[in-house]
């Protein structure tokens, strides 16, 4: 078995930490995303439920986005310094 850095340990870590949130933004968003492309009584029920418990879908608008941004960014600067690449 090859041997990689302790550095590239905790990034690889970090980045699959930062994917993960964005998974999660994405499904936190899934009852916005059907009610606006399916559109049925339904999915307006949904919505009006979760909206009277508190559903805000920019909580995984601007969370997600950021996270996504961050997460893209470092793997941008980690491959161009660290591994030559890009």
């Amino acid at each position: 078995m090859g041997s990689q850095s302790t550095a590239k340990t905790i990034f690889l870590l970090a980045s699959m930490v930062g994917w993960l949130i964005v998974g999660a933004a994405l499904m936190y968003l899934f009852p916005l995303v059907a009610d606006q492309l399916v559109s049925t009584e339904l999915t307006h029920l949904w919505m009006e439920n979760l909206s009277r418990s508190g559903y805000n879908p920019m909580l995984g608008f601007v969370g997600g986005g950021i996270t996504l941004a961050v997460t893209v960014l470092a793997n941008i600067i980690w491959y161009q310094r660290f591994q030559g690449k890009i």
